[in-house]
């Protein structure tokens, strides 16, 4: 799969490249929104990662730009963590918002997520004897459907389709709740605390990640 980094800093540029690489993705770079358009006029990209600001054209004039006539997915970076500043990303239709300084692991997994829900979602999710059919709106726990509300199936099934990732409680309010949503960050308190109480032994899977928000952490074993 290929993917381009636009970003103005070679470093930054560099850092991502290698660690993506290393996942066997192709990277190709872009020093500036108007060879990002360029370039995604060229070629068939998988995801397209763009840092916000940068010379010649910015990444929302960019994003805006080859949105004309692309549906690739969008991961936005910036170093402004603003909700004004996100909330224009979302409404361009990007799939991602990656505050700098951030850690490149994390965002190599943000990019497989973005990645695996472009090309269309899985509709069974199976953690152990947790099972989520998408399809059928079911939880099933060892072999038992258990009933949950609709808000806290919607919030179970951000968690496993970002399996691993860090969530910040602004992220969660956005993506569940609509960013028009007038609620605070004791909703979402509120809603994991029952969704745990709820997947009984299997609530642990969702971690607490301090001074951030929440994970739901599930490693497969080998020998599955």
């Amino acid at each position: 799969m290929k993917i381009l980094v636009c970003d103005d800093e070679q470093l930054i540029r560099e850092v991502i490249k290698e660690y993506l690489s290393l996942e066997g993705y192709e990277v190709s770079e872009a020093i500036d929104g108007e060879e990002a358009v360029n370039k995604a006029r060229e070629n068939d990209y998988s995801l397209i990662i763009m840092d916000i600001m940068m010379p010649n054209k910015d990444g929302y004039q960019a994003c805006k730009e080859i949105k004309k006539f692309s549906d690739v997915p969008f991961i936005m970076l910036s170093a402004r963590s603003e909700e004004y500043d996100k909330l224009i990303g979302f409404d361009l239709g990007i799939d991602d918002y990656v505050t700098k300084p951030f850690s490149p692991k994390e965002l190599v997994a943000r990019v497989k997520a973005v990645i695996k829900r472009s090309i269309g979602e899985e509709s069974i999710y199976k953690f152990d004897g947790l099972v989520i059919d998408d399809k059928a709106h079911d939880v099933i726990i060892d072999g038992e459907k258990i009933y949950l509300t609709p808000k806290e199936y919607e919030l179970l099934k951000y968690f496993v389709t970002n399996k691993n990732i860090a969530l910040s409680r602004e992220q969660l309010l956005t993506n569940v709740w609509g960013y028009d949503f007038y609620g605070n960050d004791r909703t979402i308190d509120t809603h994991v605390k029952t969704l745990r109480r709820n997947l009984n032994n299997y609530g642990d899977l969702i971690k607490t990640v301090r001074g951030i928000g929440y994970k739901f952490e599930y490693q497969e074993t080998k020998n599955k």
